[in-house]
């Protein structure tokens, strides 16, 4: 678990005692180009782990890779160790969620089937900053059904993205992601939300993946925000294991998971866990856009 010993995790401990919450931390120039490297870094972690994802593959060999990456580049695994309060330290690199997990899987030695889906989610630390990013990946040829899952997931994600705007509000997010997920029956996940993130994976403000416009803190220019959508093909309902951290569905049926750590900037939100080769072909495809 990071140590909170900036001035800016001081400032967010002063505002707490003085005003009972804490404070969004907005990032500077300096601070945004560690985040865009520290996102590039975890970016490519991902495309590396979603390449692998295939019948017969382990969570445990995409574990070890992905530790292996993040540690070769220098980084270093956020979730190894992290202990929020009341909890045991979580052991691995990423969080394998199979099926009806939702997240915060435990890797382990079981092959991934045909049909399957699994959700991986990871982070890791450059130099002070955080990047965390998540996916929903097929295993091998999966059902229509399961396919849309994991689509509409990753349409909520854009959805909530294009609120990261100056000016907006962090209900705005919430807001986007609700409308779109309930169009098609989904069950949102209220237990878990997305984050504000920077020297710390978790900071201010909480981001619900429901809500109303308008409503909770305006959004500025410098914040910078994970935002992670988690639908249910079922009941939004959750519950933990034994193990004190995997999260499954109530009823069991499946989940899908898809996050980016994003920056708000005065030109609108900027995805900051993409690999080069993603933002190379994000702008060629804007520029497409602008000249239509």
């Amino acid at each position: 678990m990071l140590r909170d010993s900036t001035i800016g995790g001081l400032i967010s401990g002063i505002s707490r005692v003085l005003f009972g919450k804490k404070m969004i931390i907005a990032k500077s120039q300096k601070d945004l180009e560690k985040m865009r490297a520290v996102g590039e870094l975890i970016a490519d972690v991902r495309e590396t782990l979603r390449a692998m994802v295939a019948p017969g593959v382990t969570t445990l060999e995409l574990n070890a890779a992905a530790e292996k990456m993040m540690r070769d580049a220098g980084s270093i695994p956020t979730f190894i160790g992290y202990k929020p309060h009341g909890m045991v330290p979580f052991p691995f690199a990423i969080c394998s969620s199979v099926n009806e997990q939702v997240v915060h899987g435990f890797s382990n030695d079981v092959p991934l089937k045909e049909g399957d889906i699994v959700s991986l989610d990871m982070a890791c630390t450059l130099e002070g900053f955080v990047g965390d990013t998540a996916m929903t990946v097929p295993v091998g040829n999966v059902s229509d059904e399961l396919k849309q899952l994991i689509r509409v997931t990753e349409e909520c994600l854009e959805r909530g993205i294009e609120q990261c705007r100056p000016g907006g509000h962090v209900g705005d997010i919430g807001w986007a992601v609700q409308e779109h997920a309930e169009k098609f029956g989904y069950g949102i996940v209220r237990d878990y939300t997305g984050h504000g993130i920077g020297r710390r994976m978790h900071e201010a403000p909480q981001i619900p993946n429901y809500g109303r416009r308008g409503t909770r803190e305006r959004i500025r220019t410098g914040y910078c925000f994970a935002i992670e959508p988690m639908l249910n093909l079922g009941t939004a309902e959750t519950r933990t294991l034994e193990d004190k951290w995997t999260v499954v569905t109530l009823d069991n049926k499946p989940s899908a998971h898809a996050e980016h750590t994003v920056a708000v900037t005065q030109e609108g939100p900027e995805i900051l866990t993409l690999t080069k080769e993603q933002k190379k072909a994000l702008r060629s495809e804007q520029g497409e856009s602008a000249a239509a």
